[in-house]
C-alpha cells in the first residue's frame, strides 16, 4: 500500500482533540504553503486563509459553530474564505507577478490577462460568487491530503453560521466572505471514532473505467 493510500484510510473527521498538543511552527508554514501551491481555476486563487492561534478569538466563534467543540480545543482554526473582490485589479496583481516571476513582457500576457477578465465579467453575481465558493473546496481537498500525510487531524465542518463568522472576524471589511471551517490538531485518546473502520463504497459502484 502506497504512503499516501495509508495517510487517506488514517484521516478521519476528528471528534476530540487533544488540547495539550500543538502544531509545531515547521509544520503549519508547511500547510500554508501546501494552501498557496492549491491549484485553481485560471490561477485566479480567489480565496484567502485564515489561520486563528488566538484561544479567546477560538472561543468567539464556539456558538456560531453550533458549540462543536473542536473550534476551540484544536491546536489551530483554519478559515476558508472566498474572495468578494474579484474585480480587475485582482487580474492585474496576479499579471504582474507573473511577468515578474517568469521574467516574461507584460504585454505578452494581455491575451490570456483579457481572456479571464472576460470570463469574470460574464458571471452574473451569483455564478461568480458560486464558482470562487468551488475553488475553495479545491483548497479544502488538498488540505486534506497533505494533513494525512502528515499525520495531522482535522475535522472540515460546513455546519456553522458563515455571516457570524463574518462578522466576529470582520471579513466583509477585508472583501471575504467564509466558506469552510477546519480545526487541525491532534487526535485524543478519547476519541471514540478515531479506530472506526472507515467505510465506503465498493469501486465498481463509485468509478467507471472507459476503455
Amino acid at each position: 500500500m502506497s504512503n499516501i493510500i495509508e495517510a487517506l484510510n488514517w484521516r478521519y473527521a476528528t471528534k476530540v482533540f487533544d488540547k495539550t498538543k500543538k502544531v509545531s511552527k515547521e509544520d503549519l508554514d508547511e500547510i500554508i504553503e501546501s494552501f498557496i501551491l492549491t491549484a485553481s481555476s485560471y490561477w485566479v486563487q480567489p480565496w484567502k486563509l485564515l489561520v486563528i492561534e488566538n484561544q479567546d478569538v477560538k472561543n468567539s466563534l464556539l456558538e456560531a459553530s453550533y458549540w462543536q467543540a473542536q473550534v476551540t480545543d484544536c491546536s489551530h482554526l483554519l478559515v476558508l474564505c472566498r474572495l468578494t473582490n474579484i474585480w480587475n485589479s485582482h487580474i492585474d496583481k496576479y499579471m504582474d507577478s507573473t511577468s515578474k516571476i517568469r521574467w516574461i513582457p507584460r504585454e505578452s500576457l494581455s491575451w490570456f490577462e483579457n481572456l479571464v477578465k472576460w470570463f469574470i465579467w460574464s458571471l452574473d453575481e451569483t455564478t461568480k460568487s458560486k464558482w470562487a465558493w468551488n475553488q475553495v473546496y479545491i483548497a479544502l481537498w488538498n488540505l486534506l491530503t497533505v494533513l494525512a500525510m502528515k499525520k495531522i487531524d482535522s475535522c472540515p465542518m460546513e455546519w456553522f453560521v458563515p455571516s457570524k463568522y463574518d462578522e466576529i472576524l470582520n471579513l466583509k471589511e477585508k472583501w471575504l466572505a467564509s466558506v469552510l471551517v477546519l480545526p487541525i490538531g491532534y487526535r485524543s485518546e478519547e476519541d471514540k471514532y478515531a479506530n472506526l473502520k472507515k467505510v465506503r463504497f465498493d469501486m465498481w459502484e463509485v468509478v467507471e473505467i472507459i476503455d
